[in-house]
């Protein structure tokens, strides 16, 4: 359990009122509006929703990815043997053999780089969510003991408090929205910078007509 899930439930709590608050639209001319616009959510689900994300399962990932390259070395050291024989057909198999060499374990484009890849990416993701959860965290922590907090739960629709307390969740559905779009920044960045290492690749050998293999799925499988 991490500090996000020990404030998740005063956190949701405070955040239904919000959301409840919210519901008919923030205050006129609010700077709470653009990012309403952009999420097209209310805080209270946007964070429910991450809750769900877990760095762990995107580790293990990581892990299990890395355990099927010891399966390919193992390939490649079979391939590598030398073979006890001479002629056209051990040439051809020298060949053959040379080009899925270079195919499973040469350089990023190779089935074992695409695999790496793959693996950091999900590393890179685990990060990504430890990191945004903490900032999460830090963000529920902060609008907890805020005074809006207090307006919030003190506010009553038609009254002079309900029109305060509007205006108080606009401003915590601010911070944590903001917050939250920071993430979602993060995340869309990694994907820009991890996509060219995670597109499939190609059998570089030298006949036939070129066969895509998609390493993502493969690993899936």
């Amino acid at each position: 359990m991490d500090a996000l899930d020990r404030l998740a439930e005063p956190g949701l709590e405070l955040l239904g009122r919000v959301d409840t608050l919210l519901a008919d639209g923030a205050p006129e001319g609010h700077r709470l509006w653009p990012l309403l616009r952009r999420m097209q959510v209310l805080p209270g689900d946007a964070v429910r929703g991450f809750l769900d994300l877990h760095p762990a399962p995107l580790t293990d990932a990581g892990h299990a990815v890395r355990a099927l390259v010891r399966g390919y070395d193992e390939v490649c050291r079979t391939l590598t043997d030398p073979v006890a024989w001479s002629g056209p057909a051990a040439s051809a198999y020298g060949q053959a053999r040379s080009t899925l060499l270079r195919h499973l374990d040469e350089g990023p484009e190779s089935l074992v780089g695409r695999l790496e890849s793959t693996a950091g990416y999900a590393d890179a993701l685990a990060d990504w969510v430890e990191g945004s959860r903490l900032a999460l965290a830090r963000a529920l922590a902060d609008v907890l003991g805020s005074t809006e907090a207090v307006r919030v739960r003190a506010a009553a629709p038609g009254t002079e408090a309900g029109g305060v307390g509007l205006l108080a969740a606009a401003d915590i559905a601010y911070r944590v929205l903001s917050m939250l779009g920071v993430a979602y920044d993060g995340a869309e960045t990694l994907l820009r910078q991890w996509s060219p290492s995670l597109a499939e690749t190609t059998w570089r050998g030298s006949t036939g007509g070129p066969t895509r293999y998609d390493t993502v799925t493969r690993v899936g499988r």
